[in-house]
This record gives C-alpha cells, sequence and structure tokens, in this order.
C-alpha cells in the first residue's frame, strides 16, 4: 500500500516508535515519517507507507509552523522538560518587554542547536552522547524565523507561535528568548501545526504528486521506455536543462535528473495516487 498523509503525534511518545501504531492501522510493515519531533512534542508528523516513502526528500515542507510555551525560571540541558534540573522564581517582565525579545529574533539567525539533538557527531548522535554525559560541540546553523508572535503572557509562562524554516530548533528559540531576558528558560510544551501545506486532517491520504517540490517535465518518447528504465535521450524532454524533475507516464511518475545531457533516474515507477 502506498499512502502520504499526516498524523498528530502524542506527547511522551518518540516519532520512531509511534510509527508502530501507523504499522498496525494501516497493516503495513514499510512505514516513514519526516521530521522528527522531540518525544515532549505534539502535533504535524508526515508519514508515508510503501514506495511514496521515498518522496519524503522532494516534498516541499517549508515554511512550518510551531506554537510552544516558555517556562521562565526552569533550567534543563535538553531545554525541554525532559532533563529539569532547577526551578527559580523570578519577577515577572512587562508584556511588551516579552514582545519586544520575540520580534528581534525574526529574520535570519545564526544559533548553536541542542546538545539533546538528533544530529550525528562521529556517526553518533548528539542526544545519544549527551545522555551519557559526554562533551557536545556542535556547529552553529542558520534559519530563517519568518514571523514570531506573543500569543500569552502568563507568567512564568511565555506561550508563542513561530514560522520558521525547515531544520529550525524551537528549543534553541526559546532559550534565546530566556537568555535576551536574562534568566534561566525551557520549553514545556511544543506543537507542530503544520509543515509547509501539510496539516493534520485525521490521516486524510494526500496526493503526494501535488505537494512535491519539483518542475514537471513531459517526456515525448514512447512511455514504456521510461517505465521500463531504459536509457533516455535528452532531445525526448520538452524541458532540457539542467535539474531534477517530475515525469508523469500513464501509469507511473518518474523522477529523473538531467546532467551534462545525459538523463538518470532518481526514481521509477512510482504508482500514482488513488484517492480512498
Amino acid at each position: 500500500m502506498n499512502r502520504l498523509f499526516v498524523v498528530n503525534k502524542p506527547i511522551f511518545r518518540t516519532s520512531n516508535g509511534y510509527m508502530g501504531y501507523v504499522k498496525r492501522k494501516y497493516n503495513t510493515k514499510k512505514v516513514g515519517f519526516s521530521g522528527t519531533l522531540d518525544p515532549f512534542a505534539t502535533g504535524c508528523l508526515i508519514v508515508a507507507t510503501g514506495q511514496y516513502t521515498k518522496l519524503f526528500q522532494y516534498l516541499n515542507k517549508t515554511p512550518k509552523s510551531y506554537k510552544a510555551t516558555l517556562w521562565l525560571g526552569a533550567n534543563s540541558p535538553s531545554l525541554d522538560i525532559e532533563k529539569i534540573d532547577s526551578i527559580k522564581e523570578i519577577e515577572p517582565f512587562t508584556e511588551e518587554k516579552i514582545k519586544e525579545v520575540l520580534h528581534s529574533l525574526q529574520g535570519e539567525l545564526t544559533y548553536y542547536p541542542p546538545k539533546f539533538c538528533a544530529k550525528k557527531i562521529n556517526g553518533k548522535r548528539a542526544y545519544e552522547l549527551a545522555r551519557e554525559g559526554k562533551e557536545v560541540e556542535l556547529k552553529t546553523i542558520t534559519s530563517m524565523i519568518y514571523d514570531i508572535n506573543l500569543i500569552n503572557y502568563n507568567h512564568p509562562f511565555v506561550h508563542f507561535e513561530a514560522k520558521v524554516s525547515e531544520g529550525t530548533y524551537i528549543r534553541s528559540l526559546g532559550a534565546l528568548v530566556a537568555d535576551k531576558l536574562g534568566v534561566d528558560g525551557t520549553l514545556s510544551s511544543l506543537h507542530r501545526i503544520h509543515e509547509g501545506q501539510f496539516y493534520y486532517d485525521n490521516e486524510k491520504a494526500l496526493d503526494p504528486f501535488t505537494h512535491l517540490a519539483l518542475p514537471l517535465n513531459t517526456y515525448t518518447g514512447d512511455d514504456e521506455y521510461i517505465e521500463l528504465g531504459k536509457k533516455l535521450g535528452v532531445e525526448y524532454f520538452e524541458i532540457q536543462d539542467e535539474g531534477i524533475y517530475l515525469v508523469e507516464t500513464e501509469h507511473f511518475f518518474s523522477i529523473i535528473e538531467i546532467i551534462h545531457r545525459e538523463i538518470k533516474y532518481r526514481f521509477n515507477r512510482i504508482p500514482k495516487f488513488n484517492a480512498e
């Protein structure tokens, strides 16, 4: 079965662990997801089964939107409620000050990702090293914060919403807000609203070919050649510029790459979407 849809990941479940539910519900062994959510985070998680798992890297998943709660005065090395080690009482801030700090983070932002993250260091996940008590040295990353706004400030909890580029760490964003306020702070809740055009809609099956960040190219030769994976000539394509393209035949989709006037198959014979 080939299916693309969005699940609403519950709290205190790993993204990978939640795939057991998907396998049982849809009676499938091949399942994957895109964009890991931390165990304490909830919300939009893109899932695919069968051959559609090959399409994750081509999906249009940006910008992403999140709702988060920052707990001022709480400290955690994981920047979330997983490892809180101290809580201090702090004086309230004005709502204007909170808004000022949030808006100061808008635009291009360079920062360090959390030590408890999935980035690999010498072949091992950073969070694995951090949990073992080993030193974790991560390089700075750059994200685009398209929009960040205060939803509500009920001291010591700052509820905010952020629209960001792919790969942004909202835990780090919360830590930067706390740093600018001069206090400890950690996220106590995190909910992903959407990724690009992907929203939770009761696990409705989606047509992946309307969500690909790829231009459509037209093959003017015999469909059988492309469906059988035979060698193709660039002269049989309407667009002959170098790049990666989606190509449709009567029965399948293919993803091909034109490079040095040669055609290379990225994926072939991907079944078309059938509405359920």
